[in-house]
């Protein structure tokens, strides 16, 4: 914004020196640089908070960075996204499990039953199948989809194989697969329509 001042008698000197407080010419292009260094510390402040915002949510992986949940199995199953039917690398990995983990096996293993059709209720009776036969479920919910078919059990690291195994045991489902698509849970149960619990 321009300020005018009002002419003065300083503003008619034009021969000799100078008297008294006189005003300079104003310099151009002072307003942009104001408005690229405010452009400039916004974009660093934006950014500084989505970083924040996924690390803390845990949305945020740097690559070449092993963290100790991360396998190469499960990277290589998280590009796929899990689907309501079983695909045969989790048959097969499931006819290879352990034996399956008893409820008193699964230590602090966090479980979580997520509905993955349109029926109501459907995770909520997953839930209370799983906990009559002994399993802590904490917490129970909707899938990211509605059309899932079958129902698979994904579990996160190689070594919770075997309560996954159990767990699918415990409700019938034959379909058991390493996924890293369900970060906050280490055994997630996506139940489909062929789940009669």
């Amino acid at each position: 914004m321009t300020q005018r001042f009002p002419r003065d008698r300083f503003d008619d000197a034009t021969d000799g020196p100078r008297v008294g407080a006189h005003r300079g010419a104003r310099r151009r292009g002072r307003g942009w640089i104001a408005f690229a260094w405010a452009a400039l510390a916004t974009g660093v402040l934006v950014l500084v908070g989505v970083l924040v915002l996924a690390l803390l949510n845990g949305s945020t992986s740097f690559p070449g960075v092993a963290s100790p949940s991360s396998t190469p199995s499960a990277s290589a199953s998280a590009s796929a996204a899990p689907s309501g039917e079983p695909s045969a690398s989790s048959s097969s990995s499931a006819s290879q499990a352990p034996s399956a983990a008893k409820p008193a096996d699964q230590g602090s293993t966090s479980v979580v039953v997520l509905n993955g059709t349109t029926t109501t209720g459907l995770a909520a009776r997953g839930s209370t199948a799983l906990t009559s036969a002994g399993w802590r479920v904490t917490s129970t919910g909707d899938a990211g989809t509605t059309g899932a078919t079958g129902s698979v059990v994904y579990y996160r690291q190689a070594d919770q194989q075997a309560v996954a195994q159990g767990i699918a045991n415990a409700l019938g489902i034959t379909a058991v697969q390493q996924s890293a698509a369900f970060p906050n849970a280490d055994v997630s149960v996506v139940l489909g329509a062929d789940y009669r619990g």
